[in-house]
């Protein structure tokens, strides 16, 4: 992969201890927006605010006497919500900085910090690159093929003068925390001899990264690259993918309790609560087990731990893959005798799709309708290779009975208040509608709700996966 212009930032930095000593930073503004400003620190996609600097004729003054250790240093608008500019603390702590009105990098001076003159330098040089290469790429565009040709030829010079001036930097200012952190942050080349780029991408994705540095965490670029390699490059994935590549950046700092909480605190919330996302619970339940129970994560209490274990184990029973639980109910009928009752497990089709509904629900109606409309039109075609085991999710029996009726629902619909096992523990039922999705080993192969028009295509695909996997 060539490096990319677009692809560095102002936010590949760091924090070094440094030893204690007064600051003075000035920042002037043409037009400022506000009439206070905050000097903050990132952690994660938020701040820590350090000091505030009320305007004075168009100047802000932070000035202290606490340790301001080098590394990343933010300015954030009145509203504590918007960062205007980073800047670094990289040996100066008293020095000027002047913004244009655009408050782009190209409109900044800086007085008494060479290492934060050299930064934005940088940053000028390449934002004026970016819009360049915009026009660049719009004449690319054109269907003329001689200023095509003319469009080509420029943006490969210009790619080639920016790698330059990029690599000159770096080495002519590799003591400066900004270029030491653009190359560590710098994003992986995968070698032309790779056939599986993808996967040499994900393995060696945080090689570069020195995670035992804890100042990283108070860089924008550690989220960023935790937070893109989460839930962007593993995004799509399966259950079984996400778990293999999250253990290698875990596994680095699974000794580390400062950095094991910064990557946990943040991913494990959003595994546990995604109600859209295919197999993001198995993949909460692996990191529980593999860095919780055996009490790699000193970070969090004992109580918690033992609290996410035992959400785990419940979890677990409804887990793409596991064995569904047989459910033995009985039909409208009623009937008492379990003998009368219908097994879950015991249809005579390929697939079984366990339809937990309420008829008061609006949604479950019309779900359930369109799910008629699915069932009815393969039935008639004969290729209806599932069934559909409704189960009422209503204590009013005489109210489920009726709407059955009323709408003519074709499925095998049990319900009442009889049944062998409690189905909302075993399939981790909190609501209705819920669908499972049972395979003909009677094995959990979907525990999402599907929308009627995704079924049969995600049917199709199973199959095909399938087919593969036995080749």
């Amino acid at each position: 992969m060539k490096k990319c212009i677009l692809l560095f930032s102002i936010l590949s930095l760091s924090l070094i201890p440094l030893k204690a000593q007064k600051y003075e930073i000035t920042i002037r503004m043409e037009q400022p927006k506000d009439s206070v400003l905050y000097l903050a620190q990132h952690f994660r996609d938020q701040f820590i605010f350090i000091d505030s600097a009320q305007l004075n004729n168009n100047v802000f003054t932070f000035k202290g006497r606490q340790k301001l250790q080098k590394g990343i240093y933010t300015l954030v608008d009145a509203s504590k919500k918007k960062s205007i500019s980073d800047f670094t603390i990289d040996g100066k702590t008293k020095f000027s900085l002047y913004f244009d009105k655009t408050l782009r990098p190209e409109g900044v001076t800086v007085k008494g910090c060479d290492a934060n003159k050299q930064m934005f330098n940088y940053m000028a040089k390449n934002s004026v690159a970016r819009v360049e290469m915009k026009e660049i790429e719009q004449q690319q565009k054109s269907k003329n093929a001689t200023t095509k040709q003319i469009a080509d030829r420029a943006a490969d010079s210009l790619t080639k003068a920016m790698i330059a001036y990029q690599d000159s930097m770096m080495l002519k200012y590799n003591e400066f925390i900004f270029f030491k952190l653009q190359k560590e942050f710098d994003i992986e080349n995968v070698p032309d001899s790779i056939k599986d780029k993808a996967s040499y991408y994900r393995t060696h994705y945080w090689d570069k990264i020195d995670l035992s540095n804890h100042d990283l965490i108070y860089t924008p670029d550690l989220f960023q690259k935790m937070n893109y390699y989460f839930f962007r490059i593993l995004y799509h994935s399966d259950a079984d993918t996400i778990c293999k590549y999250a253990d290698i950046v875990l596994d680095k700092v699974e000794n580390d309790s400062t950095m094991m909480r910064y990557f946990m605190d943040f991913i494990m919330p959003r595994y546990y609560k995604s109600t859209k996302n295919i197999g993001w619970d198995q993949v909460w339940c692996h990191l529980v087990r593999r860095y919780y129970e055996p009490n790699k994560s000193h970070f969090t209490t004992n109580s918690d731990v033992v609290s996410k274990v035992k959400q785990a184990a419940f979890l677990e029973k409804s887990l793409i893959g596991a064995l569904g639980a047989e459910l033995l109910m009985p039909d409208t009928n009623q009937s008492s005798d379990i003998n009368n009752w219908i097994s879950s497990h015991k249809l005579p089709y390929k697939y079984v799709i366990l339809w937990f509904w309420d008829p008061d629900c609006h949604h479950c109606q019309e779900q359930t309708a369109t799910l008629k409309t699915l069932y009815d039109s393969l039935s008639i075609a004969g290729t209806r290779d599932f069934e559909v085991y409704a189960v009422g999710y209503e204590s009013d029996v005489d109210k489920w009975k009726t709407y059955i009726k009323e709408h003519q629902l074709p499925f095998v619909n049990v319900g009442g208040p009889n049944v062998n096992i409690d189905y909302q523990e075993a399939y981790n039922v909190h609501g209705a509608p819920t669908m499972i999705i049972l395979n003909e080993e009677r094995r959990i192969i979907m525990n999402k709700t599907l929308p009627t028009s995704s079924i049969l295509p995600f049917l199709r695909d199973y199959e095909q996966k399938r087919s593969i996997g036995r080749r």
